[in-house]
């Protein structure tokens, strides 16, 4: 039986949290399956890094070994940071305005100049902006009412 700082059982964990662990955990898989020959084809043209990787994870998502470890990276510090409540929010809200911006970086770049350095593609663009909205959305809208003394957990959770 789980138990919280107090001795007491640990209740269940907010949604934010869960939504930040979540993501967290896929944005780790990603960046170790971008190492995994077959997951990622052109394995062998895989560079460090630029726009000269012809590396795709899944056969779709440019990738090269600095964005995988960018994947990984992002992924171990969001399973950190979702341990608190803060910590998931300012993940989930903060990495998605982060997405925001690599999609605007990825469409005001010439993709085939060095400022294409990560790389990404027309894939990983409209992922960028998927992944942006919906963890901006999540990290916003969950658990904003945690801390206020009403015991809700987040909007979705009304008596």
């Amino acid at each position: 039986m789980a138990r919280n700082a107090r001795g007491g059982r640990a209740g269940p964990k907010p949604r934010v949290q869960l939504a930040a662990v979540a993501a967290a955990g896929v944005f780790a898989l990603v960046g170790v399956l971008g190492f995994i020959p077959g997951v990622t084809t052109g394995y062998g043209d895989m560079t460090f890094a630029g726009h000269h990787s012809e590396a795709r994870l899944l056969g779709l998502f440019q990738v090269s070994i600095l964005h995988n470890a960018l994947h990984l990276g992002f992924g171990l510090a969001g399973l950190v940071l979702a341990r608190s409540v803060a910590g998931a929010r300012i993940f989930l809200a903060g990495g998605g305005a982060l997405y925001l911006g690599l999609w605007l970086y990825g469409f005001a770049i010439d993709r085939e100049s060095a400022a294409n350095f990560i790389p990404v593609n027309d894939a990983d663009n409209w992922l960028h902006l998927f992944l942006g909205f919906g963890m901006l959305a999540f990290g916003l809208l969950l658990s904003n009412r945690v801390g206020t003394g009403t015991g809700l957990d987040d909007p979705f959770d009304r008596p």
